[in-house]
């Protein structure tokens, strides 16, 4: 009877074949984390209670870091990975950084004032962008 069906105990740890993407994988999902625990703050200051979205224009703000965050997410990983694979490691965590980078900023300044919130959003469609053609170049170089 194997009593490590899943190598938990046995496996060969600090293997990770893209050790700097995945360190910046993680912190995208702290990020994450954090604004999600802002909104779930702000729903009890504020006394909105889920699965309502209605309150202050603070609360609004708040919630909507978090949804848009959340919105890039779902573009940024596919990107920072193919870019990872297909490019190299460093490329995709250094553009991957500037992405989470871009999105404190957002977060920061979306916090205070609505209208403060371009400059973070620009820097991070842009890292995209560079992410999104460096995939692009990589995989149509393995292609050939």
């Amino acid at each position: 009877m194997n009593i490590d069906p899943w190598n938990i105990f046995s496996a060969d740890f600090g293997q990770m074949p893209k050790p700097y993407t995945a360190f910046v994988t993680l912190i995208d999902m702290a990020i994450y984390f954090a604004v999600t625990l802002v909104v779930g703050r702000a729903r009890l200051k504020h006394k909105v209670q889920a699965p309502s979205i209605d309150g202050p224009p603070t609360f609004h703000r708040v919630f909507r870091v978090q949804q848009n965050t959340l919105e890039q997410l779902a573009q940024h990983l596919p990107l920072l990975w193919i870019a990872a694979f297909a490019m190299d490691d460093v490329f995709a965590a250094a553009f991957g950084s500037v992405w989470a980078f871009s999105r404190i900023l957002y977060a920061m300044r979306y916090y205070d004032k609505a209208s403060r919130r371009t400059k973070g959003f620009i820097i991070g469609i842009i890292a995209n962008m560079i992410l999104f053609l460096g995939a692009v170049t990589g995989v149509i170089a393995s292609m050939q």
